[in-house]
């Protein structure tokens, strides 16, 4: 399944039903994000399983072939591949983010704080079965594929790794902003390119556990007391709940 592919020119109709499409997810996803990065960090993992069941829903909905999506063993070496390279590139951006943003490191490491008192095994799974595959099937999958059929393909591309950025806004962690623009533009440039969705989803799971779980770039791997990491400045810590159960349920 080639997710570049871009039907020609649509007529007038076509083109403000795609328009109105792409606005209204873009608006949904924009409110999912919010309510995920603003709730208590206690049950972030929970909000945001919601937002990915939410928009995948939304893209199978609305682009039904992408039910069809069943990845293959050349999808998973090329997925493999593809979360590789962006590894390569976050390992360099982290060292950036430290050296150069005045908060990189403690932003950094906020992120890496969201595994605190939580089954690693159970993020583990919710990485892989709903939220990497529902934001390649939303952003890459219906998102981009709308805005392309209006503005074309690299343009399209361009505008859905901003709206991907931009929803992550909400956090208030100004290097997730941008860790998300580096991931959501690679993805949609490959995307653009005539990368398969099946590749991409693989690739988003795996970068998503690697990167999170099985080999972060921080060099601090002990998990903060939640205290240390409420901090006013970050928009994911300043609803934080005290619950400390695990987030299991």
């Amino acid at each position: 399944m080639t997710e570049a592919a871009v039907a020609p020119p649509p007529d007038s109709d076509v083109r403000v039903r795609s328009d109105a499409e792409a606005v209204a997810a873009l608006g949904l996803a924009a409110a999912c994000f919010a309510l995920t990065f603003r709730g208590p960090k206690s049950s972030f993992w929970r909000r945001m399983t919601a937002t990915g069941a939410v928009l995948g829903s939304v893209a199978l909905a609305r682009r039904p072939e992408l039910r069809h999506v069943r990845p293959q063993p050349r999808h998973l070496l090329q997925g493999a591949a593809i979360a590789g390279g962006l590894y390569a590139i976050f390992q360099v951006g982290d060292l950036m983010a430290r050296r150069i943003m005045p908060d990189g490191a403690g932003d950094i490491d906020a992120i890496y704080d969201l595994r605190s008192n939580h089954d690693e095994r159970v993020i583990a799974a919710r990485l892989a079965t709903v939220i990497g595959p529902a934001e390649e099937l939303f952003w890459r999958g219906f998102l981009q594929e709308r805005l392309a059929r209006r503005w074309g393909r690299w343009a399209g591309a361009a505008l859905a790794s901003g709206a991907y950025a931009g929803v992550h806004l909400a956090s208030g962690n100004p290097t997730l902003v941008g860790a998300a623009g580096v991931a959501g533009a690679y993805w949609s440039i490959l995307a653009a390119a005539g990368v398969d969705v099946e590749s991409l989803i693989v690739s988003h799971v795996l970068w998503d556990i690697v990167i999170f779980l099985v080999a972060p770039t921080t060099r601090n791997h002990k998990q903060r007391p939640s205290s240390e990491f409420e901090r006013p400045r970050h928009g994911v810590t300043q609803a934080a709940s005290r619950e400390s159960s695990m987030d299991s349920r």
